[in-house]
């Protein structure tokens, strides 16, 4: 999957202001929603949460990968945020997380959703591209580092 067909400049907020879970997925939907990405906040919302209540989406490294399935949209769609101070996310490695990437898609398809959720966690193994995207100054510097 190439993340440039699902995130691009305008998907991308490196200043979120959130200071927990809820807010900061709050944003994220915001995104969504601001650029047309969802069409029913609400229900974005819903998913999201219902997912977060099954488990949590923080990962290790100070990563969180809120993620849900919803009629809200047609195809797998995604953001991302960086935020300047550490939230807590409930995290497996019980770390707070600055780097926030949220995708949604179609409640029938799991093939694209699956496939994002293992090429983003990849990525950021790499402990030396997760401190280039929180070092990032703009948007196209961050797709930059997730796509080369």
């Amino acid at each position: 999957m190439n993340l440039k067909t699902v995130i691009s400049t305008d998907t991308i907020d490196l200043n979120l202001k959130g200071s927990t879970k809820k807010e900061i997925i709050n944003e994220l939907l915001d995104i969504l929603y601001k650029t047309g990405k969802i069409q029913d906040r609400e229900a974005a919302l819903t998913a999201v949460m219902d997912r977060e209540e099954k488990m949590s989406t923080g990962m290790k490294h100070g990563i969180a990968i809120p993620h849900g399935k919803t009629a809200t949209t047609q195809d797998l769609v995604a953001c991302i945020g960086i935020s300047e101070k550490p939230v807590d996310f409930d995290s497996l490695d019980k770390q707070p997380c600055r780097i926030f990437i949220m995708t949604l898609s179609p409640v029938e398809k799991t093939g694209p959703h699956l496939q994002f959720l293992a090429e983003v966690s990849l990525l950021f193994k790499s402990a030396e591209k997760r401190e280039e995207i929180l070092k990032a100054k703009t948007p196209e510097e961050v797709l930059e580092i997730l796509t080369e």
